[in-house]
């Protein structure tokens, strides 16, 4: 499934000195505040890519989610190393919500809280899949909360990876697109591009470890009128 079939462009910016002035927020750490920050250069270059604003602010709401520009919505998520930002028209997506994992299991004591009994069935065979499950719950609370403020636990929510999709306890569903490997490989099959300020041809030194894989996953919630005209079988065969 390539996300641009759902009107989601893909941003990727690995996290460097400077990206911290795309955030000028007081008290926050120097840390936080580049990854916040290259998530937002990112996230300019996925709006720009759909015709939006390439300089973009996105302040972050009094609930500490990024506010996007009237016509939009998106998400923001950051490890240590990379930054990601997902964005779409309104009339495409009514929320979303993206998240980046290591690509390891959970510990068992976070699996313990995470997963219900079905999710644990279907990750025996590759433990790392309780990752995937985990930010797919991540994701779905960051397209959720901010659009209708429901205070979601891991337990209200259903991952089902093979099949694309989150259900929420209230019956509603989210569609999930999730990746496992590298990123830069990720956009490449979507027919994205990464943020030029990562180089895809650049070799790691030989006395650095090599990156660790990681698992994104972006969640999201299709408007009515979509929902009404458009089957789950149609977004199959469109990708």
């Amino acid at each position: 499934m390539r996300l641009a079939a759902l009107g989601v462009r893909l941003a990727i910016r690995a996290i460097a000195p400077g990206d911290e002035a795309a955030f000028a927020e007081p008290g926050e750490p120097l840390a936080r505040r580049r990854a916040s920050g290259a998530a937002r250069v990112a996230a300019r270059v996925a709006l720009a890519a759909l015709g939006g604003p390439a300089d973009a602010a996105l302040p972050r709401s009094p609930g500490r989610f990024p506010l996007w520009p009237p016509g939009f919505v998106g998400s923001l998520a950051h490890d240590e190393e990379i930054a990601v930002a997902v964005a779409a028209r309104s009339e495409r997506a009514a929320a979303l919500g993206v998240d980046i994992e290591p690509a390891k299991p959970l510990p068992e004591d976070v699996a313990g809280i995470v997963l219900k009994q079905s999710e644990r069935l279907a990750c025996a065979r590759d433990p790392t899949l309780s990752r995937a499950v985990f930010a797919a719950k991540e994701a779905v609370y960051k397209a959720i909360n901010p659009l209708d403020g429901s205070p979601l636990e891991y337990e209200d929510i259903e991952v089902n990876l093979a099949g694309g999709t989150a259900r929420l306890r209230d019956g509603r569903a989210l569609r999930l697109v999730w990746e496992r490997g590298d990123l830069l490989v990720f956009a490449k099959r979507q027919g994205l591009r990464a943020s030029p300020h990562r180089e895809p041809a650049a070799a790691a030194p030989p006395d650095r470890p090599a990156p660790v894989e990681s698992i994104l996953v972006v969640a999201v919630v299709q408007p009515p009128a979509i929902r009404a005209t458009r089957s789950w079988a149609s977004f199959f065969s469109a990708g």
